[in-house]
Order: structure tokens, then sequence, then C-alpha cells
């Protein structure tokens, strides 16, 4: 599976371009997550906000490896999209997922 639709990665990149022209100003934004990534085989979970401006390969959000710790964090989408946990399933996108508020 994708990890990303190509609007979900149109809209993630637009959001990171949006956050670069205001980063480390009192402007800066705070947006609503994007897509939902999960292990299937664990409780991680990712909630994206945005794909960084000047590396496509790393995205951020609220990142949770089931811990009981979540932080908003940067991810590589590289390693979430090579990763193979128990029983060989990889990270997986939440279809069915749509932020609210």
């Amino acid at each position: 599976m994708k990890l990303l639709t190509s609007a979900e990665r149109a809209k993630l990149l637009d959001n990171g371009r949006r956050q670069a022209a205001v980063k480390g100003s009192h402007a800066e934004l705070d947006f609503a997550p994007v897509v939902k990534l999960f292990d299937p085989c664990s409780a991680a979970t990712w909630l994206l906000t945005e794909i960084d401006l000047y590396d496509e390969t790393v995205a951020r959000g609220l990142c949770d490896l089931g811990q009981g710790e979540p932080e908003f964090g940067a991810v590589s989408l590289v390693e979430l999209a090579s990763y193979r946990g128990r029983l060989g399933l990889g990270i997986e996108r939440d279809l069915y997922f749509r932020a609210q508020g």
C-alpha cells in the first residue's frame, strides 16, 4: 500500500511551504492532520501535518510510538515505507481517517 495518495502528498507539501514561510515567528501554523499512518502489529501511529520543504522525504506531525509519550516531530517517509514489523507487515494508511475540528 502506498503511504500517501497524490492528493495527500500535495496537501502535505502545501502545508510545508506555508509553514516554511513563517517558521520561527509567532505566526507559525497549527495544521489539522492530513493523513494517519499506523503499524498494524503495534500501537505506533503517525498523524502527519506537513512535508519538509527542503527534504521531501521527511514529514512532520504527531508521532506516537505507542509508549504513552506522543510528541510532535519529524519522521522519514523512506523509513516508514521500508519498515516491516512482526508478521512482515508494513506501515499502513488509515483509509477512513478524516481530521475533525
